[in-house]
């Protein structure tokens, strides 16, 4: 059989580890949650929309405590008891290896608030908390202790709080945390009911912490200029924080160069040391074959001098043989004179002796055989004598020499080793000096190195005090225009409150003024142009009178022609009649001039009207489109709360369906659905 793979184990240890602890709780465990088990490890226990029952919740809790696998817990939308989720909590207090936490849409209360306070106090590992759709504002207290919590905190990272009703009381807890929190980075407050109060917490809050870098504040009714500033407080923190990640880098990118430099320096240092080793090494390995040779050689003498005792001994014996020998021959010389003097004195007595001489000459000739035999023994003793002195001479020359040699190879051994002193005595100052300048050089680096981080360190420092100078300037200042701001913007929100329900007022009003001005003039316009009318009648009247006059004036003219005509005789009887015909011929026409006039001054007041209704007419076309432009942004506005609305009801009827099909599962799992009456 295959051995199983470290995951499978894993999965079948935490499988084993949760069916256990059920167990123990006497609960059956939940399908769902063994799913989840069986799926391959990535890190990360998935259980969302799961409805978790108390004993699961505290198996789980159990089984977090010690286990090192899962990194990321999401429990969203999984409507957590309050019981439930402080086991759950409790489990987390103790973990080490979790970094990811998400309780989204669980509708904690105030026992949860306090858990995850006790949470956020205790466990020093998670860093991302997502906390959205929980109503954790409602309970003031239970989220000052969460507060408190999130500002004993040293680890997290994001912080997720939209939609938890928080007020502007929660905001100023919010602040009092962040003043204390050294690692929270980003945090999401969107959509809740902080208002202006929170607003201003929240930005008086910001110059004491230098971590945070995003606050995300839409939905909330807090003011623009509110706004702008936490954005300002957010680019300036952030703008610290890159300074502050440069300057660690160039720290880091500084030592990582010391720690190189050091390195080469041990490195050279090290190759030295190894070098001076090796060359005492060869010495000692020089030194040793050298000894080595000496002993042998020193054997060799030895054995040279025990060959020269052995031939002294044998040339000693050889000189005492020959010594015996020529004792010897001696002997036989001196026995050869008896005997020739007895053979003279034999020869002198008588031939009687002739047996005397017989035996005489035997040993006269045994005796020239002894002598002859010794002196050829003496000849070989002399050759051996030689022989051996010459291997003496050869002896003595080889030893001479190789005493020369050794002499030599001493005085050899003697220099070399002087030399290699001498050149152990060169590198090590060598070496020394090449270290000391080395030393002095990486001292001198590490010096320009530090002044350089130093300078740079102070020109950081002074410039930060510089802009923390300025940052304390511009945010005394800032405060200053903003509280003076904030107190301009109070009287010219109640000013503009006022100025606006005066200006309703007064434009409802005036509007009111308008419209039954607009139906009067609308009223006069029709008074007017009945009267225009009339006018223009009567004009057209006495257009058509005064025609009628011209005619008859013409006439009267064609008819004073022919009276002059007629009555040129009677000019002086009919003078006065003519003069008086004349006279009311002038009346006349100035009775249709006078009529012309007043005619003229009609069509007048008719144009002035007509301007006058144009103008009001424009003012109120373009209060209408005012009013239209209102109108339409107040549709918008309104068209934004419906879709806002229909975003809020929609994510609720999604809560509702996913409660629903929990409570569903919830009532199908439960062993009281066995127990429930058919319908």
């Amino acid at each position: 059989m295959r051995a199983r793979s470290p995951t499978r184990g894993a999965m079948e240890d935490l499988q084993r580890a949760y069916s256990r602890l059920c167990k123990e709780s006497g609960a059956e465990p939940q399908e769902a949650v063994l799913r989840q088990l069986q799926q391959p490890l990535q890190g990360r226990l998935d259980l969302t929309g799961q409805s978790l029952t108390v004993d699961t919740c505290w198996a789980l809790g159990k089984l977090l405590q010690n286990q090192t696998v899962w990194t990321e817990l999401i429990l969203s939308d999984c409507m957590l008891s309050e019981e439930g989720l402080t086991m759950v909590l409790q489990g987390l207090c103790a973990n080490t290896v979790m970094r990811l936490v998400d309780l989204k849409g669980n509708n904690l209360r105030a026992a949860g608030a306090e858990a995850l306070g006790k949470l956020l106090r205790q466990n020093q590992s998670i860093q991302s908390l997502t906390l959205e759709w929980n109503n954790l504002g409602t309970w003031e207290d239970a989220f000052a202790t969460f507060c408190r919590g999130l500002a004993a905190n040293s680890a997290l990272q994001q912080l997720d709080l939209r939609n938890n009703q928080i007020s502007h009381k929660g905001a100023e807890e919010l602040a009092l945390a962040l003043r204390g929190n050294t690692t929270l980075q980003h945090l999401d407050l969107r959509w809740n009911n902080i208002g202006l109060l929170g607003g201003r917490s929240l930005v008086n809050c910001l110059p004491s912490n230098r971590t945070l870098w995003r606050l995300d504040l839409a939905g909330n009714n807090v003011p623009g200029d509110i706004v702008r500033a936490v954005e300002q407080a957010m680019d300036h923190n952030q703008e610290q924080h890159t300074a502050f990640q440069e300057s660690q880098v160039r720290t880091h990118i500084l030592s990582r160069e010391v720690q190189h430099l050091q390195k080469e320096r041990s490195k050279q240092f090290v190759d030295l040391m190894e070098t001076i080793d090796k060359q005492r090494e060869e010495m000692a390995k020089n030194s040793q074959a050298v000894a080595v040779r000496m002993g042998q050689l020193q054997e060799a003498l030895n054995e040279r001098h025990s060959i020269i005792k052995s031939l002294k001994a044998k040339l000693q014996m050889t000189e005492a043989t020959l010594a015996l020998s020529d004792q010897k021959a001696q002997d036989l010389g001196e026995l050869l004179a008896t005997a020739e003097q007895k053979h003279r004195l034999g020869q002198q007595v008588g031939t009687g002796l002739q047996a005397d001489r017989q035996d005489a000459a035997e040993r006269e000739s045994k005796l020239l055989r002894d002598l002859s035999a010794t002196n050829e023994k003496n000849l070989l003793l002399r050759n051996q004598v030689d022989e051996l002195e010459r291997k003496v001479k050869s002896q003595q020359e080889q030893l001479f020499l190789t005493r020369q040699e050794l002499t030599h190879t001493s005085a050899e051994l003697k220099m070399r080793t002087v030399e290699a002193e001498e050149r152990l005595d060169m590198e090590k100052r060598r070496a020394r000096q090449s270290l000391e300048d080395s030393e002095k050089l990486h001292v001198k680096e590490v010096e320009c190195i530090t002044r350089q981080l130093e300078e740079s360190q102070k020109a950081m420092q002074e410039r930060v005090h510089r802009l923390e100078a300025l940052r304390l300037s511009l945010e005394e200042e800032l405060s200053r225009v903003k509280a003076a701001a904030l107190s301009e913007r109070g009287q010219a929100e109640e000013e503009l409150v006022k100025a606006r329900n005066q200006a309703r007022l007064e434009e409802q009003q005036h509007l009111a003024h308008m419209e039954e001005k607009l139906r009067l003039l609308a009223q006069a316009r029709d008074e007017a142009q009945g009267v225009c009318t009339q006018q223009k009648q009567m004009v057209a009247d006495s257009q058509a009178r005064a025609s009628q006059l011209h005619l008859q004036v013409e006439g009267q003219q064609r008819r004073l022609e022919e009276l002059q005509q007629l009555l040129s005789s009677k000019d002086q009887e009919k003078v006065a009649e003519v003069s008086r015909v004349r006279v009311e011929m002038q009346e006349q026409i100035g009775r249709l001039q006078a009529e012309l006039a007043g005619q003229e001054s009609l069509k007048e007041k008719v144009a002035a009207l007509e301007r006058q209704l144009k103008v009001i007419a424009s003012d109120h076309r373009e209060a209408l489109l005012d009013k239209e432009s209102e109108n339409a942004s107040l549709r918008e506005k309104l068209r934004l709360k419906e879709a806002e609305i229909a975003r809020i009801r929609d994510e609720e009827a999604q809560r509702a369906s996913f409660l629903q099909n929990a409570i569903l599962t919830y009532v199908q799992g439960s062993p009281l659905r066995s127990l429930s009456p058919p319908k």
